[in-house]
């Protein structure tokens, strides 16, 4: 059959649009990666903190899954004292040295490469949350954690593990000024990164004109702690809601980003408390599993995002103890 050059155009055109539906590799949406296990760390100050962390270390290589680990030690309270996460000043749970960290990092270290068969990688993040009710500034609060990470890395670090910071900043436990203070004081002092677990509560999903988000907070300040301190934090943001809501709460911290500061979410992946749920329950819709809240979040910021999202590496599930 003789082709015509109007069946030529025809088809050709037919051959682009068929392209243009194709997602190049540059832009093809990133598959789940797996997920590791990040834990609540209830310390007592007695040898039982390290012979766990040493346990959980060498779980966590007994996976071979590489990734993301986070361990939350709790508030940080005057002078140099920790408190078990989930707690106010009011507990009457053990406290313990803030030092003591450096020990229970170097034990999962440990952990970790003795049961490490199968050149297993991670990134240890050493977390605390924003709590302010330690009678500690936030400025010294941060700079506090900053050399705790720096002096845990100096023992930790290996071929195969890498120690860095985290927080777990929500709008419910402090004002906005004390958790800036705390992420500029952090980032002005290491170099380590810091993986941002926090929540939106109370911000605005996509389509609202509200930049408000709860107890005084902004979409600005949200946007500040999980990406806009400094080019070393990465966010992991709190994707426990089984209707997605937070996934598109932080799609639209994105875009704000991108809009005011082009500066879209630094997304490094998601966090859920699927175990933690299973352990303690009470967590009514909250309790997505770890693929469902990285897809949450995929979904979300393809959706509701300007800028695409080439890579979104980590998915890590919460677990107490």
């Amino acid at each position: 059959m003789t082709t015509t050059p109007a069946l030529r155009a025809l088809t050709t055109a037919a051959a682009a649009l068929t392209l243009a539906a194709t997602p190049t590799a540059a832009h093809a949406r990133p598959d789940y990666p797996g997920h590791t296990t990040s834990h609540y760390i209830t310390a007592t100050g007695t040898p039982d903190d390290t012979d766990h962390a040493h346990d959980i270390g060498c779980a966590a290589a007994s996976t071979g899954q590489n990734g993301l680990r986070i361990l939350f030690l709790g508030t940080q309270e005057h002078p140099d004292r920790l408190r078990h996460p989930g707690t106010t000043a009011q507990t009457t749970t053990p406290r313990i040295p803030i030092g003591d960290t450096i020990d229970i990092a170097a034990a999962y270290s440990a952990g970790f490469t003795r049961c490490n068969d199968s050149d297993t990688t991670t990134q240890l993040a050493l977390g605390v949350n924003n709590k302010n009710d330690g009678r500690i500034p936030g400025r010294r609060a941060g700079r506090q954690w900053a050399r705790i990470v720096d002096t845990a890395a100096d023992r930790a670090d290996t071929d195969h593990l890498t120690v860095t910071g985290a927080i777990d900043a929500e709008p419910s436990w402090s004002g906005p000024a004390w958790a800036r203070a705390w992420a500029a004081a952090y980032t002005a002092a290491t170099d380590r990164r810091l993986y941002a677990a926090n929540s939106a509560g109370g911000c605005p999903t996509p389509g609202h004109t509200s930049t408000t988000c709860n107890n005084g907070w902004t979409l600005a300040d949200i946007h500040y702690l999980a990406t806009g301190a400094a080019p070393t934090v990465h966010a992991l943001p709190q994707i426990y809601r089984t209707d997605g809501i937070q996934a598109r709460q932080w799609a639209n911290v994105s875009a704000w980003g991108l809009r005011h500061h082009d500066q879209p979410l630094r997304a490094a992946g998601a966090l859920s408390q699927h175990t933690a749920c299973t352990q303690r329950g009470g967590c009514t819709r909250t309790h997505n599993t770890p693929r469902q809240s990285w897809t949450q979040l995929r979904d979300a910021l393809d959706n509701h995002a300007p800028a695409p999202t080439p890579r979104l590496p980590y998915a890590s599930d919460m677990r107490w103890r």
